[in-house]
């Protein structure tokens, strides 16, 4: 009877214990567990397969670990004894990546009020100066006596584990070294996880920068989860990811976007990113080519993927447009969506897609998964969420690829300050400096310029992370030059003094901010930053774009090179806080980006293209195309077609090629989706002629940008600008010269009138002109070339400018 009494009494006990307890499934094994009601716990998404293979009530055998591919494990059922692959962890809820909203996270005080709760995050980032509102974790005033950082997650979850980062600091080394977790259903009860005989203190933080992630031996389900800190390096500072699963009966919040399309959305390391591109080849092979721009420093080819309805050439009159990514190694959401892009743009064309089909057939699309292999294979080793925020970033050899490029602005600005532009240095197509390649530059960066130099593009865009904005060139602020060759202080001083503190603009900045508009406003939630940016207030102005250079300026940019030393206007897409999102939300991010990718793409019809070629019809490459009013000029490509990104209006566009005379059209861009035809038809110049008589009397002719005629009839010779010592030099002699043979005509015109016996009258010769042959060049006695005098100077002539 005792042993009866007591037996009955324990377990009432135990049932009001589990009453007021948290409850938590019973483990089953180490990654999967059954509920009460006997169903399966898995700890990520499974798209439905639970349900379509009818394991929802089944009875869980066992679970074996695969350790070939170390991400998944085949669980056998009685049901139908079948298996499937499943993920081994809970994905994060979204602390990094911002879908936990500011509300949803609370602390039990603060440091100061640039370290508030708000700022526990993994991954935050602290600004330049630590002490202002944007501190780099949540810190605790240490004078509290108890100290907590809690997230709501807004409905009940499985919570299965926390990820746990110290401070981002360049001088502080503050880190959480244990804790305990406590959770609750209501904010009010908590009970701290233990296991059955003492609260459970997890062990965090070694450094501020590594993240550690703590498992639960077994999940709990609720809805709060609250950081006890117990003790810490230095000060009391923070950041972390928790980790937890939507149970089975949970509705979908308004975060939630379900998938729409058929895609593999996972991460892809180097050897299935190849393999995924072959399969996209295999079932378009009509519209895809693979190749490689180059290799990385470890040897992984750079793969690309070209789509285009004749791939493997270029089509008069088609655009060329190029997405590239993964220039940093550890951003790799922009990797994964232009390998979701492929498939789509394959999946699409071959259902008869309408709007795919005139993307693949009206345009060369290049799309660049990973610039930066090396790196992302470092990266991806550590796994999302557990890579710190510089891990990857770099190239093997540690370079930034992105600020790699030559540093074309400071010689663009400097020849303008100069007055030296366009005459002596142009405004489009500037030169590489002698020795760049030879210098620190990374083997991908030079093989980036190569593809970049052989392949025509109009228009083109690099997506990289840890922010959600767009921003447009320039990317680099003006820098002070503290001395120019023939300029005395007090000028440049004047020149200092007018552009101090100024940015400086592109010829076509309007144009840019239309670019990045069109991508920031396509995308679902990018203008969405009424609570400020990932790491700051919003630094868009609600528009979610900006000029590079006015927030976090770089110098030798991808973008600048891209706009300095080729027809390709290109910016730069940051996609979002999270540079390593988990593979739960890349279904998400997809929806996020889809229309904006697509959007973007068909951007390179906005404004004018054409064809430039002779009489005969030939096609003339390296011709100058140039808009009046907007100094920035495109060249044709070899096959003679151009293409001029510009905003609708009225344009006068030039076209100029060497031994033809310039033509001048009047074109116009309207608001439909196609560019405007603008070709032009080039004549030869007398100016060829004059090169092989000069070429033939072994004097090189020199070309003067302007020579303006006098009344007089005289030829006016000016100096370029470059050196303007010798310049004067020939002015005074050739005046001299002239001088003195118009004496010697005037004398020879005065004997002339004194002859009494002519009978023929005689024509006096203007004053800069000679007799001439009939059967030579009007060109070949212009001057004696042969006489003496005229052999001691240097005659530039400007014969048909145009």
């Amino acid at each position: 009877y005792t042993a009866e009494k007591l037996r009955k009494m324990w377990e009432e006990e135990e049932e009001e214990k589990r009453k007021q307890t948290v409850p938590y499934a019973e483990p089953k094994s180490e990654y999967f567990w059954k509920t009460a009601t006997n169903h399966i716990i898995i700890r990520a998404e499974t798209h439905g397969l639970l349900e379509k293979w009818g394991f929802v009530s089944a009875e869980l055998v066992f679970c074996e670990f695969s350790e070939q591919t170390q991400k998944s494990c085949q669980c056998s059922y009685h049901r139908k004894n079948e298996s499937i692959s499943c993920l081994l962890e809970c994905p994060p809820l979204g602390m990094e990546s911002h879908r936990v909203e500011d509300d949803q996270i609370l602390a039990s005080s603060a440091s100061h009020h640039g370290y508030s709760a708000l700022r526990g995050r993994l991954n935050m980032q602290s600004s330049a100066d630590e002490d202002d509102v944007y501190g780099g974790a949540w810190c605790a005033d240490t004078e509290e006596k108890e100290h907590w950082f809690q997230v709501n997650a807004r409905r009940e979850v499985e919570f299965t584990g926390v990820i746990t980062q110290g401070r981002s600091s360049d001088t502080h080394d503050d880190f959480v070294s244990s804790y305990f977790v406590a959770f609750s259903n209501d904010s009010r009860d908590w009970t701290v996880l233990h296991d059955g005989y003492a609260e459970w203190l997890f062990y965090g933080n070694v450094d501020k920068d590594t993240p550690v992630m703590t498992e639960f031996s077994y999940p709990v389900v609720a809805r709060y989860i609250r950081i006890l800190p117990q003790s810490w390096n230095g000060s009391l500072c923070m950041r972390l990811e928790v980790l937890g699963c939507p149970l089975p009966t949970s509705y979908p919040t308004e975060n939630d976007v379900p998938p729409t399309d058929d895609l593999d959305y996972r991460h892809h390391n180097y050897k299935e990113m190849r393999q995924m591109m072959k399969v996209i080849n295999e079932e378009c092979p009509n519209i895809t080519r693979i190749y490689n721009i180059g290799k990385s420093s470890q040897g992984l080819k750079m793969y690309a993927m070209e789509i285009s309805d004749n791939p493997g050439e270029h089509e008069t009159g088609e655009p060329e447009f190029r997405y590239t990514a993964g220039l940093h190694g550890n951003e790799v959401l922009g990797r994964e969506l232009l390998l979701l892009l492929m498939q789509f743009l394959c999946k699409e064309y071959n259902d008869d897609n309408p709007r795919v089909h005139r993307l693949v057939e009206s345009v060369r699309i290049h799309l660049v998964p990973s610039l930066n292999p090396d790196a992302y294979e470092l990266a991806y080793e550590m796994g999302s969420e557990m890579g710190n925020w510089a891990l990857g970033h770099w190239t093997e050899e540690g370079y930034d690829i992105f600020q790699n490029f030559p540093d074309l602005n400071s010689i663009l600005w400097g020849a303008e300050d100069r007055g030296w532009v366009p005459r002596v240095v142009p405004n489009h197509h500037i030169p590489i400096p002698e020795n760049f390649l030879n210098g620190s530059v990374a083997v991908e960066t030079k093989a980036i310029i190569s593809w970049m130099e052989r392949t025509p593009f109009v228009l083109g865009a690099n997506l990289q992370g840890g922010e959600k904005l767009a921003t447009y060139p320039f990317d680099m602020q003006r820098q002070s030059v503290h001395e120019y060759q023939h300029m005395n202080e007090e000028t440049w001083a004047r020149i200092q003094r007018q552009n101090e503190g100024a940015l400086r603009e592109t010829a076509d900045e309007n144009l840019f901010r239309w670019l990045a508009m069109t991508y920031a406003h396509s995308h679902l939630t990018m203008t969405e930053n009424q609570r400020g940016s990932c790491h700051t207030d919003d630094v868009t102005g609600g528009q979610g774009i900006i000029n590079r250079a006015s927030w976090k300026p770089v110098v030798g940019s991808m973008n600048d090179f891209s706009y300095l030393h080729t027809n390709c206007f290109e910016i730069s897409v940051f996609l979002g806080c999270d540079k390593f999102p988990h593979e739960s939300e890349l279904a998400s991010e997809w929806e996020n980006n889809r229309e904006a990718l697509l959007a973007f793409i068909e951007q390179v019809h906005r404004g004018i293209k054409g064809v430039v070629k002779d009489v005969s019809g030939n096609p003339l490459a390296n011709a100058t195309v140039s808009v009046e009013g907007i100094k920035h000029d495109v060249k044709t490509a070899a096959t003679g077609d151009y293409w001029r990104l510009l905003n609708p209006g009225e344009y006068r566009v030039t076209a100029r090629a060497d031994g033809y005379t310039s033509q001048t059209r009047l074109c116009i861009v309207g608001y439909d989706a196609n560019a405007t035809p603008c070709s032009f038809t080039m004549t030869k110049s007398n100016w060829a002629r004059i090169q092989q008589i000069m070429a033939q009397r072994k004097k090189k002719p020199k070309l003067v940008t302007s020579t303006p005629v006098n009344t007089n009839n005289r030829v006016n010779v000016e100096s370029t600008g470059a050196a303007s010592g010798p310049q004067n030099e020939r002015l005074r002699r050739l005046r001299l010269f002239r001088m003195r043979k118009l004496r010697m005509e005037r004398m020879k015109a005065s004997t002339t009138t004194e002859m009494t016996t002519t009978t023929i009258p005689t024509t006096t010769l203007p004053p800069t002109t000679t007799a001439t042959s009939t059967t030579d060049s009007w060109f070949d006695h212009w001057f004696d070339l042969d006489t003496a005098p005229t052999q001691d100077y240097n005659f530039e002539y400007r014969i048909d400018e145009d």
